[in-house]
């Protein structure tokens, strides 16, 4: 999953928020750092959906539909599509509109600047640049965004390719989004549920 579909998936507690952003810039135990109680856990959840989608049948199944040259890098097409799909259908799954959604996530960041690191800073400046999250709901903007991922990998990669396939894996995206997200909803509302001892001010 990326950022947008983590946001959500939060729920409304600003730590778990806060967690979810964090999550790909955190390592180790998050327990051992400094960070807010419930940005803790956060950042546990997402590392939870990362792993849990991972097990998925129908993720599985989405991954082997892409043709043999994209295959290795499905996973990273697939998290920039599924923010795409949720942006366009984000009436389906909020109330709030997604542009406001998009400005409480950055006076989230901004209430706890202390403990951003400089690396999410940099992601959010480009953000701002983008408009993001708003602007998932292009197709242009999910292709910019795989490009850019591309060149910032070590290796050689089709990223900047996926134009080429993306109308004809759209349909797959789309059906893809509808099957694995409801499972993933029901997995973090059952990881929620489990008793935690930890709270926001912790």
């Amino acid at each position: 999953m990326n950022f947008l579909a983590h946001l959500l998936l939060a729920g409304d507690d600003d730590g778990l928020r806060l967690g979810a952003m964090l999550g790909d810039f955190i390592r180790g135990n998050p327990q051992n750092s400094n960070l807010p109680a419930m940005a803790r856990q956060g950042i546990l959840l997402h590392r939870y959906i990362d792993q849990h989608i991972d097990s998925l049948p129908d993720w599985t199944r989405l991954r082997e539909q892409f043709p043999a040259t994209f295959r290795r890098y499905s996973g990273i097409i697939i998290d920039l599509a599924f923010d795409h799909e949720l942006a366009l259908r984000w009436r389906e799954f909020s109330s709030v509109p997604l542009t406001r959604f998009d400005h409480d996530i950055r006076q989230l960041l901004a209430r706890h600047k202390t403990v951003v690191p400089d690396e999410l800073w940099r992601f959010m400046r480009y953000a701002d640049e983008r408009g993001l999250f708003a602007s998932y709901c292009s197709a242009e903007e999910i292709l910019f965004s795989l490009e850019g991922i591309g060149q910032r990998l070590s290796r050689p990669n089709p990223l900047h390719r996926v134009a080429e396939i993306w109308h004809e894996m759209k349909p797959e995206f789309s059906r893809g989004f509808s099957l694995v997200f409801p499972q993933v909803q029901a997995a973090v509302d059952a990881w929620l549920l489990e008793p935690r001892t930890v709270a926001w001010g912790g």
